[in-house]
């Protein structure tokens, strides 16, 4: 039966507060009040199908193949042109625009996962009757008894609390259960330091409790992080805002050339209007890298699959592409840092020195002896259920039971030696509990344990003195210190049993941690190593989470801390000013984590974010790259992220960074191999209709040249091995163009090395190998770019020299490109399929000289490369960051 405090109480004044009273309301009262809306979540409403083909078709490269579909659909309707062109353009555009509404299908699913956190019924007062009712029906104002194994409904203030202890951890990420009272408290906006109030979602571990509900649905906590799902919007990757910027100037280059053909042909050339559209049509197919978008999808796709291999499986393509440019990795303490298992990691004895626990126990050792009064004084056990291994208990004690496991013993062992007869439960008021346990020789063994200033123990000065140094010791360490007293009786004390009653004698201290994981501490130097920072970011006590900072090489002892207090005293541009100087943050919330988040990318860098609690959902959220925990993460942080780790190690992450390195690096190779032969094609075109020479190549021929010689070959660049060093050089930063790091270089070199070599080839296919054969010089130029274009791939796809293993890495590479050739030389020189296109038949000598031609691009490259990289040997000795 649980008990409401009277009127006359001191929970008076929170009664008058939310206008209730220890009848709980009544129901005209719950009428009223239900006005307000019911206590569940509320989702954002998205975009429908129709508002999504929009803004995919505003995409500024799908604009401009929108209008080449339609001007050629204009010409072909009007009998100027075949309709194969805008049947074959419309179909690249359809193409492109589903393959991003496949990228966009996994929709957040984070909202759900929170409203299953919310419990179906809950057990009230009203009109001073107990009854059970839907927890969505809950109003501001119910009583709501709590009792262990419960899930609290809403936020409420506690009217009592009966050792009474709630599991926060899915809204602080910590996994120790705090400890709740009923008294009046300064106010705080520390979640882990409201003691006297209960969050919706949260677990009760044991004791009973009566709450008054103060606030539900999205106005709870949990509402509120509900709230940063539905507001934070997920950035656009670093590489979908360059190939943004790329598409823009290679629209501006298009327009512009358009208009400058316009004007050559009308009004200097005499050509007709439907001559001067058809040359726009041309041209527009000729800026735009069709296949781009596909090569990117094929290439993250395949960066999916390898990644899921190791452990990481992503639930947003484009977040793969991000992992390569990460420079910062936020990561929450508890499980991910951590092991989320405390454990009992040092001892002390009196006139012993402080030593860690072992390995393995002697039963002789003075460790055992400690260890034995420990176990004896817990309720904490692990027992085997249905094969598995079930944990039940407090966390604390749980790493005690963990400690008797070492000595290969179990606390129904040591009991069967000294059975229990009584006890005193833990209270949180004294800190302390006891244990009455009858001995083989007929006396009785009193133990008591808890805070060590709260340990009824006669020490002397000496021994006070002794105390608390080790105490002092432990707890720079961050480990959180029980003590544990003995004393042997000749009989039996009165009952009930009080632990503070009788005098013991001082056994020891211990210390307990939630550890490090070994694989962090090493996933951090390699991280360090790439050019990329760690930070900590978590709702522990500062001093706990330094110290594990720095045991983890995140900080420097010397290091600052930032807490969550000093973080809201800062508006967002003196934290953006000021985030650098700080590696770990504690006591934070989850809004604190966002503004955290984008402090860092407002100073230019690509963030990555671990985490596995509810808390740290709007977070993952907002940051670059969110990362969630596949064991011990939430449904919420799992459906919030971007990429999930089967293994919850965070030496994955950085592998799959590296994974992330390659895949951007190649993604930037397919760039490089279809913008150049883009470029090429533009000033092909402009030059040729300024000389007078009509259209060099008719918009079918650029697109097989762009969709078979550029896009198939492109589509195996994905398939690129890692460059050497690969985790060696400085991350690429988040502003930097992605024509940096020599890409404008190379480029633009390529696109005039083709541009002069199509010249030349059409020359002399039009005015020397044929009588001004168009249609002959056309074949002859198709058949030099198409090839050409191909072949020089070898030099693109490593930064190094071309080498025997540059020729042999990439065997899908190879059969792909052998079997497009093949096709290529089949369309444009086999009677009857050449002629769709608009080819012809070609000599001997033409034939010959298409062959010398296509080799020469890719010599040109390679002589071109081998100088850029000796030049940079000299000016830049030393890329690698230390």
């Amino acid at each position: 039966m649980i008990f409401v405090p009277n009127l006359g109480s001191p929970s008076a004044k929170i009664y008058a507060r939310y206008r209730t009273s220890q009848e709980g309301l009544t129901e005209e009262q719950v009428i009223q009040r239900s006005q307000d809306g019911l206590n569940e979540l509320q989702e954002k409403k998205g975009d429908n199908l129709f508002k999504k083909i929009i803004g995919h078709f505003s995409d500024v490269a799908s604009l401009v193949l929108l209008f080449a579909v339609l001007l050629s659909t204009y010409l072909a309707a009007t009998g100027s042109e075949k309709w194969s062109q805008p049947l074959i353009i419309g179909s690249i555009l359809v193409l492109n625009v589903a393959i991003s509404l496949y990228q966009e299908h996994s929709a957040e699913k984070a909202l759900d996962a929170l409203k299953n956190l919310n419990v179906p019924e809950s057990t009230v007062i009203r009109d001073g009757e107990h009854m059970t009712i839907r927890s969505k029906e809950l109003v501001v104002g119910d009583l709501v008894i709590l009792s262990g194994g419960d899930q609290v409904p809403a936020d409420g203030r506690l009217l009592t609390a009966n050792n009474l202890s709630i599991n926060e951890s899915i809204l602080t990420g910590e996994s120790e259960p705090v400890e709740k009272t009923a008294v009046d408290q300064e106010p705080t906006a520390e979640i882990s330091l409201r003691f006297n109030e209960v969050f919706s979602g949260t677990d009760v571990i044991q004791g009973t409790g009566v709450m008054v509900v103060t606030a539900i649905g999205m106005e709870t906590e949990l509402g509120e992080i509900a709230g940063l799902l539905n507001t934070t919007e997920k950035q656009k990757t670093p590489l979908q805002e360059k190939l943004n910027t790329l598409s823009k100037k290679l629209t501006s280059v298009a327009l512009a050339g358009g208009l400058l053909i316009f004007i050559i042909g009308f009004f200097f050339r005499g050509f007709e209007l439907s001559s001067g559209l058809i040359m726009g049509v041309s041209l527009a197919v000729a800026a735009v890298p069709e296949t781009l978008p596909i090569i990117v999808t094929i290439s993250l796709s395949y960066g999916v699959v390898k990644m899921s291999k190791k452990n990481a499986i992503m639930r947003r393509m484009n977040a793969v592409e991000t992992l390569g440019g990460v420079d910062v990795i936020a990561s929450d303490k508890t499980g991910t840092l951590t092991q989320n298992q405390m454990t009992v990691t040092k001892y002390w004895t009196p006139n012993e020195q402080p030593a860690a626990t072992a390995a393995k126990i002697d039963h002789d050792s003075p460790e055992f002896q400690l260890m034995r009064f420990m176990g004896l004084a817990t309720d904490a056990q692990i027992k085997e259920v249905d094969g598995e291994k079930v944990e039940i208990g407090d966390s604390t004690e749980l790493a005690i039971i963990r400690w008797l496991q070492k000595a290969q013993t179990t606390r129904a062992e040591l009991e069967q030696e000294y059975p229990r007869v009584a006890e005193d439960p833990f209270d949180s008021n004294k800190k302390l509990m006891a244990t009455l346990h009858k001995t083989p020789y007929g006396k009785y063994l009193l133990i008591v344990k808890g805070a060590i200033d709260r340990l009824p123990a006669e020490l002397t000065n000496e021994e006070h003195r002794q105390v608390d140094q080790i105490n002092q010791q432990f707890a720079k360490e961050a480990l959180r210190v029980l003590s544990v007293g003995y004393a042997l009786l000749d009989e039996k004390p009165a009952l009930p049993l009080d632990a503070t009653q009788t005098p013991v004698k001082l056994a020891g201290l211990i210390g307990i941690i939630d550890p490090p994981r070994p694989q962090a501490i090493s996933a951090i130097k390699t991280a360090k190593r790439a050019g990329i920072t760690t930070l900590m970011i978590t709702g522990d006590h500062p001093e706990t989470a330094k110290a594990i900072a720095v045991q983890m090489g995140i900080a420097q002892a010397d290091a600052p801390v930032m807490s969550g207090q000093d973080l809201r005293q800062l508006s967002d541009e003196q934290l953006q000013r000021n985030i650098q100087k700080y590696t770990v943050y504690a006591r934070v919330s989850p809004e604190d984590k966002i503004r955290i988040v984008k402090a860092w990318q407002a100073n230019n860098s690509t963030v990555a974010m671990t985490g596995d609690g509810v808390n740290d959902a709007p977070a993952l959220k907002a940051a670059d790259v969110g990362i969630a925990m596949g064991i011990t993460g939430t449904d919420v942080s799992k459906q919030a992220a971007d990429m999930i780790l089967t293994d919850d190690n965070f030496e994955t992450i950085v592998a799959a960074v590296e994974e992330g390195r390659t895949i951007y690096q190649n993604i930037l190779k397919a760039v490089e191999f279809l913008i150049g032969v883009n470029f090429a094609q533009l000033l092909l075109m402009i030059i040729a209709v300024a000389a007078g020479w009509g259209s060099p190549l008719l918009a079918e021929q650029l697109l097989l040249i762009n969709v078979l010689a550029d896009g198939i070959p492109g589509f195996y660049l994905s398939r690129e091995p890692a460059e050497d060093n690969n985790m060696d050089k400085a991350p690429i930063k988040r502003k930097s163009s992605i024509f940096a790091d020599g890409l404008a270089q190379r480029v633009a070199f390529r696109a005039a090395a083709f541009t002069i070599l199509t010249l030349v080839i059409f020359v002399l296919g039009f005015f020397v190998l044929s009588d001004q054969n168009i249609t002959f010089a056309r074949t002859m130029l198709f058949l030099t770019l198409a090839l050409g274009s191909m072949i020089d791939i070898y030099v693109i796809k490593s930064r190094q020299q071309v080498s025997p293993q540059t020729l042999i890495s990439n065997s899908a590479l190879n059969l792909g490109l052998a079997t497009t050739m093949l096709a290529i030389t089949l369309i444009a020189a086999v009677p009857g399929v050449r002629e769709v296109f608009e080819f012809t038949g070609i000599s001997g000598l033409a034939w010959l000289i298409v062959i010398i031609s296509i080799f020469i691009p890719a010599l040109l490259l390679e002589l071109n490369k081998r100088y850029q990289l000796r030049k940079l040997r000299k000016e830049e000795p030393r890329t690698v960051r230390e």
